[in-house]
């Protein structure tokens, strides 16, 4: 039938969609190439969580172009949601579908021959009520399952509400019926996804309504052959006492938690439009802390938002410090066309003071990230071990979100085994 290329940016949600779009071609004929290969398809999964992240997009697309100049190039995804006209006007591209549209690209798309212009098939997010189901699972044997889509909140600084929709789920039967599929494939550990899972079940006007989280959490750790469970990322406010007893009294449900901040100063917060404030965030960390004291936790951090001062930025700084978080994804502010705080232009942030913010807290993640390792040396914990080989050393991650590595022994791939944790410097167990 064709060579077709996949190339997706941004998050595990988005990796996912690709993962599915990649097995509809396979089992279509189609045979799928590395990137770098020469196709007659190329289909490229976007984000525009950042201004970097559309210009990735971009250089990527003249990238496939100059590589494949006679291909169809698919561009979906959010910057293709959210700016459809301007990434139609780039040399190559063939098409742009929207988020909805990508999970029926072969109803949009007739030859995947170019034509003349370019073929635009983007809905309105405030039409997106179903879902399509994703998951990737390359491995065999970690797998990340989408469980929600959308989100309802008006972060300040977000466009995924307008690119992903209100926030709407699968049901519990059906993400059952998948994580049975997982493990009758071989896959020990599920990550659940979506773009804010805390909003599990709730898409009604009765926030109440129908399951929640807790309750799909209860009915996953009941299928027999899944050994593991994370939940990718929650937010503060929907990570409830309940939530967190039921991971601290599940076997199968791991110590790690990964829980967006974004600052940790109480002004800026409320300027973000965020459901919460520190003080909350930090009765998270510490409920969880109480309960599994070996958890790994890591954090989301925005520096540079408008109007956020040295002292605001000191105050964040001085709050991480003290927090007992693990580690750190630290994001520069950008501007996103569209949203709420671009109207505080005015009070932006310079774009090298941006920047030495962001190195000050990764610096702060790296030492908190290593003293979390140090604590574990020489103790045991359970390690998954992967497919994936760099080196000739096999990879795995513990329970609780160590990275460790060992010779190669093909035997090994797949087995939950307990090792002893070495150095955080080796990052190999002993």
């Amino acid at each position: 039938m064709g060579r077709v290329s996949f190339h997706t940016l941004g998050c595990k949600l988005n990796f996912a969609e690709t993962s599915n779009l990649r097995r509809e071609f396979e089992a279509r004929g189609y045979e799928t190439v590395d990137q770098r290969d020469s196709c007659n398809i190329s289909v490229i999964n976007t984000c525009s969580v950042t201004a970097e992240a559309d210009r990735k997009c971009r250089q990527i697309i003249r990238r496939i172009h100059r590589l494949n100049p006679h291909a169809f190039i698919v561009m979906t995804g959010c910057y293709a949601q959210l700016r459809p006209n301007e990434v139609a006007s780039i040399e190559g591209v063939s098409a742009v579908l929207g988020n909805a549209e990508k999970a029926r690209i072969f109803d949009l798309i007739d030859d995947f021959v170019p034509k003349a212009h370019t073929q635009i098939n983007v809905s309105c997010t405030g039409t997106h009520t179903s879902f399509a189901p994703a998951l990737l699972s390359d491995d065999r044997t970690r797998a990340f399952l989408k469980i929600q889509d959308g989100c309802d909140y008006t972060c300040s600084f977000c466009t995924i509400p307008m690119a992903r929709g209100k926030s709407r789920s699968a049901t519990p039967d059906e993400i059952v019926t998948q994580a049975e599929s997982l493990a009758q494939r071989g896959v020990k550990e599920v990550i659940l996804t979506g773009v804010n899972i805390g909003l599990y079940g709730k898409g009604s006007l009765d926030e109440n309504a129908g399951p929640q989280l807790l309750d799909l959490l209860c009915r996953l750790a009941k299928v027999d052959g899944i050994l593991r469970y994370r939940i990718s990322s929650i937010e503060p406010n929907l990570l409830t006492n309940d939530i967190i007893d039921f991971i601290a009294d599940t076997p199968v449900m791991v110590p790690h938690f990964h829980i967006p901040l974004q600052s940790g100063n109480d002004k800026v917060l409320g300027a973000m439009r965020r459901r919460y404030r520190r003080e909350a965030y930090s009765h998270r960390v510490e409920y969880i802390r109480e309960r599994m004291p070996e958890a790994s936790i890591g954090a989301d951090v925005i520096v540079g938002f408008p109007a956020e001062t040295a002292e605001h930025f000191t105050d964040t700084h001085t709050f991480l410090a003290n927090l007992p978080v693990t580690y750190l994804h630290v994001f520069t502010y950008s501007e996103r066309p569209d949203t709420a705080s671009v109207s505080q232009i005015h009070r932006a942030v310079p774009l090298p003071e941006r920047r030495l913010r962001n190195r000050t807290l990764r610096a702060l993640s790296d030492r908190k990230r290593h003293i979390f390792r140090e604590q574990f040396r020489g103790q045991m914990r359970p390690v998954l071990w992967e497919r994936n080989v760099k080196s000739d050393t096999i990879q795995g991650y513990t329970d609780n979100y160590i990275r460790v590595s060992r010779p190669f022994d093909r035997d090994r791939v797949g087995l939950v085994e307990n090792v002893t944790l070495g150095s955080a410097d080796a990052q190999f167990v002993l």
